[in-house]
């Protein structure tokens, strides 16, 4: 796995409802699109440090942390840690970067949420990469992931925390060494100051998506619809209990500019720098003008 370089800057917005987001900033060319980076449920912007690495000297890469994760503040609200609070927080972003037009890359839930961006904003989009996610979702990935989803453990070493995340995710990502874990385990857990390693993010975010809707909470098949001209790239994990090869075949017959590829001995979700999904997105990126 490559080592990302620390070349992005923070960057803060206020939400609708008055939290302090947060996002990273990887300032590369202006002259095109920029792409606007969304990370999974239980993920944050570390999730996209070396995708952001290696596309920021050609264009402006921005990853947010949603909110609840990462530097982004928490809700007292657990009700609004749905999707439609999400886009509306996006908006809000680029209502304040002043971006009119962009690439959304958006892995599992941040797929999601680029989906239903499409249905209000698809003029805004000028691609979209949906990375192991589509409308339709499959019960085992999701009964997985409610499996852990806020159920908080904390861990004195993060070798112990890399130990733990290794026997959750070992059929996930087969082929990572005690390195890729170790790596895995600071993109994903934080360092407080009672010296406990624990989860980077708020622990009710698992309440709305306990709930029967599951993490989408409408049905996504209409607005997949509305990214139907625009250059999309769905990536799927070979291994992946999310996203089931029909389901990708017919979200290809609905995107008439759309492709995928699907990343070997992996599962839910690929990182985007293996080698197949690089290649796929520097093709998706080749479209957008």
């Amino acid at each position: 796995m490559a080592t990302a370089l620390s070349t992005w800057t923070d960057g803060y917005w206020w939400s609708n409802d008055g939290l302090r987001l947060h996002y990273r900033d990887d300032a590369g060319s202006s002259e095109r699109p920029p792409i606007l980076c969304l990370p999974a449920l239980t993920r944050n912007a570390r999730d996209f440090e070396t995708v952001a690495a290696r596309l920021a000297p050609e264009r402006r890469v921005l990853v947010v942390d949603l909110r609840g994760r990462g530097e982004s503040a928490y809700t007292s609200d657990a009700i609004t840690y749905v999707p439609l609070i999400y886009v509306q927080d996006i908006e809000r972003l680029l209502e304040d970067l002043g971006i009119d037009r962009f690439v959304a890359f958006g892995t599992s839930l941040g797929g999601i949420v680029t989906i239903l961006f499409a249905a209000t904003g698809r003029a805004r989009l000028a691609g979209a990469l949906l990375n192991d996610v589509g409308p339709n979702i499959e019960t085992r990935g999701q009964d997985r992931i409610r499996g852990y989803v806020g159920r908080q453990r904390a861990y004195s070493t993060w070798l112990h925390a890399a130990r733990r995340i290794a026997q959750s995710n070992a059929e996930v990502f087969p082929d990572y060494d005690l390195t890729d874990w170790l790596a895995m385990a600071k993109r994903l857990y934080r360092l407080p100051p009672n010296g406990r390693i624990v989860p980077d993010y708020d622990q009710k975010i698992a309440e709305p998506f306990r709930l029967p809707a599951g993490e989408a909470g409408s049905d996504l098949w209409p607005a997949l619809d509305t990214l139907a001209s625009v250059p999309t790239l769905v990536v799927r994990g070979k291994l992946s209990d999310l996203l089931a090869t029909a389901t990708v075949e017919l979200m290809l017959g609905r995107l008439f500019a759309g492709t995928s590829v699907t990343v070997p001995r992996v599962g839910h979700a690929p990182v985007l720098d293996e080698p197949v999904a690089s290649a796929a997105i520097d093709a998706l990126l080749a479209c957008v003008v």
